[in-house]
């Protein structure tokens, strides 16, 4: 990895990792904030209970929600944050490579005395940081403003980290496949657009998976289906599996893009 090379790229990309992680911490807060009123409404469980069973499983709140962390579950690690995480992978992904080989820029990289492999390296290194930088400043946000803003003693402070850490590992992967596309498309428009299709699908296969049990297959070729932020905020389940699997995934994909490349 070129180190002056990443501080470039990663000074470039500054503005973008910035919006990416004011927006995500925004809305965590938000609907942190949200939170009391919604828990004081009388009846609440009983109105969740009495909609359809397959609307309640594609959300994840088929048990109700009983907390802080049932709540930022389902409103926000289970649709908004996929949104705004998944933007930032791909975009950030086809920045990295694919635009600068479809605007020039990376012949003008090729000139220095760095090699295809250790642009590639500095490149993926860049898009990781952000992530890793809007996940934690994201999973801080939420530690303070659930500890302070907020009066509640139903906030499970390490099952919302492991919720963090479980959603690295997911768009970890997301980041990986985004970045081998850009490695092997020189078109900008190209490498844009089918890791976003193969995203959208990956999301619409397990929802459809999760709203009907003849379809309930579907899930089990979506990345998604893996990454349940209700039991991971309820601590039923170990995410422990899931990131060796999904960050020796991501890793491969990585190694094959750069030697590809």
């Amino acid at each position: 990895m070129s180190r002056a090379l990443f501080f470039t790229m990663l000074k470039g990309h500054g503005k973008s990792i910035s919006s990416y992680t004011i927006g995500s911490t925004f809305y965590l807060l938000l609907i942190v904030m949200i939170y009391p009123s919604v828990s004081n409404v009388k009846g609440l469980n009983d109105i969740i209970a009495s909609m359809p069973e397959n609307f309640l499983k594609a959300f994840g709140i088929e048990g109700g929600l009983s907390s802080l962390s049932d709540f930022l579950a389902g409103e926000y690690y289970g649709l908004l944050l996929l949104v705004i995480l998944s933007i930032y992978c791909i975009t950030t992904a086809t920045g990295s490579l694919a635009k600068l080989v479809d605007n020039g820029s990376m012949a003008y990289l090729l000139a220095t005395p760095n090699s295809r492999v250790k642009i590639a390296i500095t490149q993926a290194m860049v898009g990781v940081t952000g992530l890793v930088t809007i996940l934690g400043v994201t999973t801080l946000a939420g530690i303070l403003g659930g500890t302070y803003l907020i009066e509640t003693s139903d906030f499970d402070v390490i099952a919302f980290v492991q919720m963090n850490v479980a959603a690295f590992f997911l768009f970890f992967v997301i980041s990986s496949y985004s970045f081998f596309f850009s490695s092997l498309m020189n078109d900008e428009k190209k490498a844009l657009s089918i890791p976003a299709v193969l995203t959208v699908i990956f999301y619409a296969l397990d929802l459809i998976g999760k709203m009907s049990e003849k379809f309930e297959w579907m899930r089990n070729l979506s990345l998604f289906s893996l990454f349940n932020p209700i039991e991971i905020g309820r601590g039923n389940e170990d995410i422990l599996a899931f990131c060796i699997i999904f960050g020796s995934i991501a890793i491969l994909i990585y190694s094959i893009s750069i030697w590809l490349l």
